[in-house]
């Protein structure tokens, strides 16, 4: 990696407060101390998440619907973990976009969810924050979101739509988030012995989200930075339960679990360097400033 990374930008799309620091939080923390211009957009509040906090259920969306508000607030103090200033949500603050929650629920109906935005419209959106933060390299979720979601399907869309229709700014590198199996396998057979499970899986093939280990094309070691991750993590209180698997996996296998983060790139060029898997180590490799 460079010595500094003054001059050149990175441009995360997210669904929801907290999946910005479950996927990349290391990611972020890293290239913010190098010097890069992180920007995160967000583009719902999680109106319709659960709350894993009983002392705060009645901000759920089916009682007082003020979590989305509550969130704002856990994705800032994750932010200030994690060092990043530049943190939007999609449209603010003349426009927002509510939260769709799982698909073939009722909120998916509702006319201003994220869900149900015009692509092209929402994708607008986003165009002009290209243009005025000219990232070199943009993160967002795979086609699927994931896993599914229809927040994160829609991220990916209008990601990737922004991306062809910003015209005056070319980003040159994009990646989409993986999780490879290998590692998910892992994680789950140590559960196991402890008696435990991981979101309920029995196999990495049980999770939607785990990938085979070909899709990963980029490895970024934040390990320097889990303690950043896991305080961001612990922001999102609502979201992130502190005896729930994601803790119990840095209790479990270490903490470094939570520092390596992956990667497909699905444009621009593979660069070195590389590491012994043949696999890119920096999101920047090959960029030009």
């Amino acid at each position: 990696m460079f010595d500094s990374y003054a001059g050149y930008r990175l441009l995360l799309v997210h669904a929801h407060p907290d999946d910005e620091t479950i996927n990349n939080g290391a990611t972020m923390a890293l290239y913010s101390a190098l010097g890069a211009q992180v920007t995160l957009v967000t583009c719902t509040r999680g109106e319709e998440g659960e709350v894993l906090v009983p002392g705060l259920s009645h901000l759920a969306s089916r009682i007082s619907d003020q979590l989305g508000k509550h969130r704002e607030t856990e994705l800032a103090n994750a932010m200030s973990s994690l060092g990043i200033s530049d943190y939007r949500f999609l449209g603010a603050p003349d426009k927002s976009f509510r939260d769709s929650g799982m698909m073939g629920t009722d909120p998916n109906n509702r006319p201003d969810v994220f869900w149900q935005a015009d692509l092209d419209s929402a994708a607008q959106i986003l165009v002009k924050i290209i243009h005025e933060v000219k990232p070199h390299v943009v993160i967002t979720y795979d086609e699927i979101g994931g896993y599914g979601h229809p927040d994160h399907i829609q991220a990916h869309r209008v990601a990737m739509r922004a991306v062809e229709l910003a015209d005056q700014w070319n980003v040159q590198k994009i990646y989409w988030n993986t999780m490879p199996k290998s590692v998910i396998a892992e994680g789950i057979a140590k559960m196991k012995e402890l008696g435990s499970d991981f979101f309920g899986a029995e196999s990495a093939d049980d999770l939607p989200f785990a990938k085979d280990d070909s899709f990963v094309t980029t490895l970024i070691d934040g390990s320097k930075y889990v303690d950043n991750k896991m305080n961001a993590m612990k922001a999102h209180e609502t979201q992130i339960s502190l005896d729930g698997p994601f803790f119990a996996l840095s209790n479990n296998l270490g903490m470094q679990i939570w520092g390596d983060e992956y990667y497909t790139l699905v444009k621009g060029q593979k660069s070195s360097p590389f590491d012994v898997n043949g696999r890119e180590s920096d999101l920047f490799a090959g960029v030009i400033l």
